[in-house]
Parts: structure tokens; sequence; C-alpha cells
């Protein structure tokens, strides 16, 4: 968290330089794609599962080189737990053993761009609000995930130059543990997102 807070700190001070010898501009957009993901933790199957994520952003370009990008993702996940999860985890039915689990996730990343025009480096702190809270693997209605999530992202970044279109693709991991279960194992996501929008 500390360090989440740090860098966005020193994030928004670059921004302030930049302002003062740039030539701003201001864009808006969309964009959506595949997300590839896996929950890394004890009783998961460990291989990426494809989902999907929809969303917009917003650019603020301080000059050529540097700018600041927030985004609102709706971003879904999924996992399977292992054939073992109820040996592991103590007090569940067999039938929790091979779930299918759907995770929904409002994400909010606020992203440095750094690079040119066209195509930009994009590194940044994510937070994600888990919005199906109580679709989990537990059935008597306690939460197995916490509503919250902490994540770093960096990416890369291209934008046409002939055509309004933009492509993207950035690697995220979660900084933070998203297991709400009574013990001490850590359950962490990490995704590959792969996208395409319109920059308008």
């Amino acid at each position: 968290m500390k360090k989440i807070i740090l860098l966005t700190a020193g994030m928004l001070g670059c921004f302030v330089m930049a302002m003062a010898q740039g030539n701003p501009s201001f864009h808006v957009g969309i964009k959506g794609g595949a997300n590839i993901n896996k929950i890394d933790g004890k009783g998961y199957d460990e291989s990426f599962r494809f989902n999907y994520h929809l969303g917009g952003f917003a650019q603020f370009n301080f000059s050529d080189n540097i700018g600041l990008q927030p985004e609102v993702i709706f971003s879904q996940s999924s996992a399977k737990t292992s054939d073992n999860f109820s040996s592991i985890y103590t007090g569940f039915s067999d039938d929790a053993n091979r779930k299918n689990i759907k995770l929904n996730y409002l994400s909010i990343p606020l992203l440095l761009n750094l690079g040119s025009r066209d195509v930009k480096f994009q590194v940044g702190p994510q937070y994600s609000i888990l919005l199906n809270k109580n679709d989990n693997i537990i059935e008597n209605g306690k939460n197995a995930f916490k509503s919250g999530d902490f994540a770093a992202v960096g990416g890369i970044w291209v934008q046409l130059p002939v055509v309004p279109i933009n492509l993207s693709a950035r690697y995220i991991i979660g900084l933070g543990d998203v297991n709400d279960l009574p013990n001490s194992d850590k359950w962490k996501n990490q995704s590959i997102q792969l996208g395409v929008g319109f920059t308008f």
C-alpha cells in the first residue's frame, strides 16, 4: 500500500514538471480485449484462462513524451480449483474440487505514459473492486475473496498514426493477498491483457 502511494505521488510530481515545459493535450477513448489470468496459490489450477475486459480511458499528454492515463475497466477473471482443494482447506465439500470460479472486477489503473506520440511504455498502480463478492467457492455465505485488490501494471501502448485505433499489451501482477479465508495461504491475481480500442 505504501509503495503504491509513493509511486502515485512520484507520478504526479513528474506531471507537474512536464506541464511547465510541454504542449498539453487531452484525449478519451474506449478499449476492450482479452484478459488472460490465473490465481496463484494453493488449491488452484496453475494454468492461465481466457476472459475479457472492456472500459474507457482518458489521456492527459503533458508533452510528446510524458502523460497520465487513468482508466475504468470491467475485467472478468476465472479460475479452477484443483482436484484436492477440499483436502487442502478442511471443511469444504467434495464439490469444491475442480470448481470453476468467475470473478468480476471494476479495475482502476493510473498509468504513467513514457515515449512518443505513437508508442508509449506504461507503468503504474491499479486498484480493483470485486463486484460479485458472494460468488465464490463457499456455499454457506462466507466470502472466500477480499473485496479489493492492489496490483502493479506494466505494458506498451501503440497508437496507429493514420486511423484512431490503439493497441495495448500489459502484464498485471497482484501485490495483495485476495484470500479472505481464516488461514495463512496467499492467493494472488496475475493477468495478461491484450486490447484494442478507439481514441477520440
